[in-house]
C-alpha cells in the first residue's frame, strides 16, 4: 500500500511536470511568435519609409534641373531670334531726322556683300588701313528693325577699318569722302552665329547706309 501511494505521488508529481513544461514551450512559442510578427512589422516599417524617400528623390531632382533650365529660358528671351531661313521685310519704325532711308531688298537676303554707290564722292579712295569718319544707319533684314543710328545721336563715329566687321572693312573699301554707300551684309561677314546683343540676332543679315565724312591713314603704331 505505501508503495503504490509513494508511486501515485509520483506519477502526479511528473504529470504536473510535464502539464508546466508543456505550458512553459506553449508560452514560449507563442513569445517567439510575437517576436517574429514585431520583427516583420519593423522590416515592412523600413521598407515603406525607404520606398516613399526613393519616390521623393525623383521629384527632388526634378525640380532641380527645371530650375536649372529656367535661366536658359531667360537668357533666350532677352535675347534677339534667329534669322536663319528669315526673308528680309520692310523698314519698321522712324527714320532719324537727317538720316537716308535704307532700300531693304525684299525676300530672301543675299548671300555675298552687296555695294551700293547713292553718291560718288571725291578725292583719295578709302583704303582697308584707314580710319574713317561716318555718319551710318543699320537695318536688321529679318525684322525691318532700325538697330542703331549716328544720326540718332547727333554725333558721327571714327574708328579704324581694321576695328568692325567685315562686311564694313571690305565694303567701304574704295568709297571717297563725301559719298554714300549701301552696304547689304550677310551673316559671314557680320556678326554670324552669336548675332551682337538683343538688337542683332543670330545669323541676320545686316543693312547700313554709309556717308563718308573723311578718311585718313591709321597712324602707326
Amino acid at each position: 500500500m505505501g508503495t503504490s501511494k509513494r508511486e501515485r505521488q509520483k506519477a502526479g508529481h511528473q504529470a504536473r511536470h510535464n502539464a508546466l513544461d508543456v505550458m512553459d514551450r506553449k508560452a514560449y512559442r507563442r513569445r517567439q511568435v510575437i517576436v517574429v510578427a514585431v520583427s516583420a512589422v519593423a522590416v515592412i516599417g523600413v521598407a515603406v519609409l525607404f520606398v516613399a524617400l526613393s519616390d521623393n528623390s525623383p521629384s527632388t531632382t526634378t525640380a532641380t534641373a527645371t530650375t536649372t533650365t529656367a535661366a536658359p529660358a531667360t537668357s533666350t528671351t532677352q535675347g534677339a531670334t534667329s534669322a536663319a531661313g528669315k526673308p528680309c521685310v520692310p523698314l519698321s519704325g522712324v527714320v532719324p531726322a537727317g538720316a537716308p532711308t535704307p532700300n531693304i531688298p525684299l525676300g530672301p537676303p543675299p548671300t555675298s556683300l552687296v555695294i551700293t554707290d547713292i553718291t560718288e564722292g571725291s578725292g583719295s579712295p578709302v583704303v582697308a588701313t584707314d580710319t574713317v569718319t561716318v555718319n551710318y544707319i543699320g537695318v536688321s533684314c529679318s525684322t525691318g528693325q532700325i538697330f542703331d543710328s549716328s544720326w540718332r545721336g547727333g554725333q558721327p563715329a571714327t574708328f579704324g577699318l581694321n576695328q568692325v566687321i567685315p562686311g564694313w572693312t571690305q565694303g567701304l573699301v574704295g568709297m571717297k569722302p563725301g559719298g554714300s554707300r549701301q552696304l547689304v551684309i550677310p551673316p559671314d561677314l557680320g556678326y554670324g552665329a552669336q548675332g551682337q546683343g538683343a538688337k542683332i540676332g543670330p545669323n541676320e543679315t545686316l543693312i547700313f547706309v554709309v556717308d563718308l565724312i573723311s578718311a585718313t591713314p591709321t597712324a602707326a603704331k
